[in-house]
């Protein structure tokens, strides 16, 4: 009580001007029309922006939902073109059954951990076999390849990165339909290497590298980077770098893909092996 006594006394002066001010802004405000459409519209220009600004962080505080919902309509939209008739061969069977030919299926995932700084690189997923998701599983990102899934509990997955000196990738040079076969060094986290391009081939910095169907794992035509720089080894292929698409370090919503055609495909190759 004391304090609040003292300060009163101290700041009295200041206190009495600022009473009188607001009674003398009231009396303008109220006796004069001019005055009085003046501050309503100022304080109306206040409130404009202050909800501005709420309704601007309302929806920053949803892009976590608007990214999900995003990423699933990404998912049904692949779905649907897969289940699109797709030019194959009447001769065989009726281009009406489009559940048989379907091969690739889709479904989103969020990635729960991750690396980048081993030799091998793995990363988890928020989806299990519940979900769908089994081995040999292939895991893309908006830009690009990411890795194969290699393990699976009820509700989480895991995935092994291309970032890890064990993964083998069958990839082609878009422009030139050669191809060869992607690893990862240990070294840097942006760049892979394709071995297994002839040295008769026309290389360029900046071609295009993608994915092809050999592994009966990833669809073909998938983006996995562009040609950074390249050298003869003094054998008969090029060592080519490659920049990769996907930023790991930035990995968050991903796709997983199943080819519902790849043990058929594998059992036939058994068979010649």
């Amino acid at each position: 009580m004391r304090n609040l006594l003292n300060f009163l006394a101290r700041y009295n002066n200041l206190i009495l001007f600022l009473l009188f001010e607001g009674i003398a802004l009231y009396l303008v405000v109220t006796g004069n029309n001019y005055h009085n459409s003046r501050v309503i519209r100022g304080v109306r220009g206040i409130t404009t922006v202050i909800e501005e600004k709420i309704s601007n962080t309302k929806r920053y505080l949803n892009l976590h939902e608007i990214n999900t919902n995003l990423a699933m309509e990404n998912v049904t939209l692949r779905n649907s073109i897969e289940r699109i008739i797709k030019k194959e061969n009447q001769l065989f069977f009726s281009v009406s059954d489009s559940i048989r030919q379907q091969q690739y299926i889709y479904t989103t995932g969020k990635i729960v951990n991750n690396s980048v700084n081993k030799q091998k690189n793995f990363f988890t997923l928020s989806k299990g076999k519940k979900q769908g998701v089994n081995i040999d599983m292939a895991v893309v990102s908006p830009e690009g390849v990411a890795g194969i899934i290699v393990g699976s509990s009820d509700n989480f997955s895991v995935g092994m990165s291309l970032l890890n000196i064990d993964f083998r990738l069958s990839c082609r040079m878009k422009s030139r339909g050669y191809f060869g076969s992607l690893t990862w060094d240990g070294k840097d986290y942006r760049y892979a290497v394709l071995n297994e391009i002839p040295q008769h081939v026309t290389v360029n910095v900046g071609d295009t590298i993608e994915t092809t169907s050999f592994s009966a794992i990833f669809p073909e035509g998938i983006m996995v980077g562009t040609v950074s720089d390249f050298e003869k080894t003094g054998g008969d292929f090029y060592k080519i770098r490659i920049l990769l698409s996907t930023d790991f370090k930035k990995l968050n919503y991903i796709s997983i893909i199943g080819n519902l055609k790849k043990t058929e495909q594998q059992d036939l190759e058994k068979m010649y092996q």
